[in-house]
């Protein structure tokens, strides 16, 4: 049987508890696929003494061996010949050297599955057409990160009658088009569709400062709403409250809070995580996700901060099962949130920095051994 094909088709968004059987079964395909097909992969489960079969039951997924995202920038490990992956995409290197990142169509086949019953979950489908203002980039040949992707497909959930980009291009790179947004904003403020803004949120309040230093404010269409992903990377230090950016939206575009939507992913991991009406990351059947702490990597707690663990058997061009993102996480009971979801959920907490980075590195080499 193929368990990646039910897990993926498996129709109750965050029932982990009836899942657990599934996601253990496909974990298991995925671990014995990538050890037979990549040979670094089997040399790390090798040196680590672990095998699919370790994994009895759904708390012994901390066995796997975790890879941290860094290591993926300075090896690449495949599962499949480059000629087999349909979508190429890189990390934004904002770290460093970026991730180059391959996927294969079955790959691409239950990333649909999973990015349809996701939205269509949170309802951000809509056949009613709307104006979107893209806090990214605009999509060129010469442009191959993922953000750039997943942000035009954010642009795909209702027909699209213009989209505005805050990055637009030049032919060989990016110019910033501060005056094209403000000019498209105030037309679209006219028009009686939905506007939608979708992108970095760094970028997004970036935007709201600037209209509201020019003593801006507009009442954007009720049905307006604000999609926001990727983090905040090398802006972290500005970030700012989310109850704070809830009121500076309304106040700023007339955008209520109940509107406002938030996304985490990473490309290395490919899964979407989308924020509950508490604006909360609940955890979807199709991955399972742990806090490890950043000197041991040892699994804690929930409630105690540490390392974000993201497993999922999605990805199978790529040994990408189990991996370490620089993101300070700390996990919760999911009944606490109190929007009716049950599953965990993770919070963002912060990113970790250098001196960390070299404690995790540190880790990492002691856990992969010589590579």
């Amino acid at each position: 049987m193929d368990y990646r094909n039910q897990l993926f088709k498996y129709k109750k968004l965050y029932d982990l508890e009836g899942s657990d059987l599934l996601f253990l079964e496909a974990m298991k395909q995925s671990i014995d696929f990538h050890n037979t097909n990549c040979h670094d992969y089997s040399r790390i489960l090798s040196q680590q003494g672990f095998e699919a079969n370790d994994l009895k039951t759904i708390g012994d997924l901390h066995l796997i061996p975790p890879i941290p995202t860094m290591f993926y920038k300075s090896h690449e490990l495949s599962s499949m010949l480059d000629r087999k992956m349909l979508i190429k995409s890189t990390t934004s290197g904002t770290s460093g050297h970026p991730t180059k990142v391959g996927l294969d169509a079955r790959t691409c086949y239950y990333g649909a599955w999973m990015l349809w019953r996701t939205l269509s979950y949170h309802q951000l489908f809509s056949l009613t057409p709307a104006n979107y203002i893209v806090l990214g980039y605009q999509p060129a040949r010469y442009n191959q990160m993922g953000a750039v992707k997943t942000t035009f497909g954010g642009t795909c959930l209702t027909p699209a009658l213009h989209r505005e980009y805050a990055l637009k291009r030049n032919g060989t790179g990016y110019d910033l088009n501060t005056a094209g947004i403000a000019k498209c904003l105030l037309k679209y403020s006219q028009m009686d569709v939905p506007v939608r803004f979708v992108g970095f949120p760094s970028y997004f309040v970036f935007l709201l400062n600037q209209l509201n230093e020019l003593g801006i404010k507009l009442k954007l269409h009720p049905k307006s709403k604000v999609l926001l992903g990727g983090g905040w990377k090398q802006y972290f230090t500005e970030q700012v409250d989310k109850p704070q950016l809830y009121q500076m939206t309304e106040e700023i575009l007339g955008i209520a809070k109940c509107n406002i939507k938030e996304f985490f992913g990473v490309v290395e991991n490919n899964l979407l995580y989308c924020d509950c009406k508490n604006h909360h990351f609940h955890v979807p059947v199709y991955g399972r996700v742990l806090v490890r702490d950043i000197k041991t990597l040892k699994p804690v707690q929930s409630g105690t901060p540490g390392l974000l663990n993201l497993i999922t058997p999605l990805v199978g061009s790529m040994p990408l099962g189990s991996m370490i993102t620089d993101d300070i996480a700390v996990m919760h009971d999911g009944k606490t949130c109190g929007c009716g979801i049950t599953s965990p959920y993770f919070e963002i907490l912060g990113r970790i920095g250098m001196s960390e980075i070299k404690t995790c590195a540190a880790g990492a080499n002691e856990l992969l051994g010589d590579f």
